[in-house]
């Protein structure tokens, strides 16, 4: 991520026709934005070409995931997963983050399932945004991809192939952090899987792992992010 970036944030309340209010904040810099890519070198394999060609870069907001982690703070307190859902808008060829939706969510120490998604769902319609993808909480697990979560990070990647998966795993010493994508032959063995609680997934035929690191995903510290907080 970028580092010293100094900014200031401005709170208040979202006027808008959507289920909930939200809080915007914004992010003000004295300089022009600072864009860094993610390290993605502890993770697993990297990997930025989908089958039908290219992927598009993704910016991400600097303070996305920090803001993220101080709504899910009392809930990771209490060794419960918090989720939420990234918006992004479609601009010179570049996907940017610009909104972050908490939806009403009932959730465990270990799962986390989104509730009332038609809510979320009018959010992004209203405000004309993509399902970018989605970030969750691993309150005392480490970082990396459940056998659900790979089924809820395949149900994105059919909607936005360039989607994203964000693990929060604020406990796990060597990794507070994942920004992760199915692999071609992870979503052809999510496409066939009938489960539907935690399980284990075969190989991929031609031996690659099932998700990965996302290459095309950067920081950007001069991105616009509105929270919408639906709970």
């Amino acid at each position: 991520m970028a580092g010293g970036v100094c900014c200031q944030t401005n709170v208040h309340t979202v006027s808008q026709t959507a289920p909930s209010p939200g809080i915007s904040l914004i992010h003000i810099l004295p300089h022009e934005a600072e864009i860094s890519s993610v390290d993605s070198s502890s993770g697993p394999s990297n990997y930025s070409r989908a089958a039908s060609g290219p992927l598009k870069d993704v910016h991400v907001p600097t303070k996305l995931m920090e803001n993220f982690l101080e709504i899910a703070s009392d809930n990771t307190n209490k060794d419960i997963e918090t989720c939420g859902v990234l918006g992004a808008i479609f601009k010179d060829d570049t996907f940017f983050i610009t909104s972050l939706i908490i939806p009403k969510q009932e959730a465990t120490s270990n799962s986390c399932q989104a509730l009332k998604e038609e809510e979320m769902f009018a959010i992004l319609h209203e405000h004309s945004l993509f399902p970018i993808g989605w970030i969750h909480t691993h309150p005392s697990q480490s970082c990396f991809m459940s056998s659900i979560d790979l089924h809820t990070q395949y149900s994105y990647q059919v909607m936005v192939p360039e989607a994203i998966g964000i693990v929060m795993a604020p406990t796990d010493t060597s990794r507070a952090y994942g920004i992760f994508r199915l692999s071609d032959g992870g979503k052809k063995i999510l496409k066939d899987c009938p489960e539907k609680e935690f399980h284990l997934h075969k190989e991929a035929v031609d031996g690659s792992p099932l998700y990965g690191d996302c290459s095309n995903v950067y920081i950007n510290s001069c991105l616009r992010l509105e929270i919408f907080d639906l709970q």
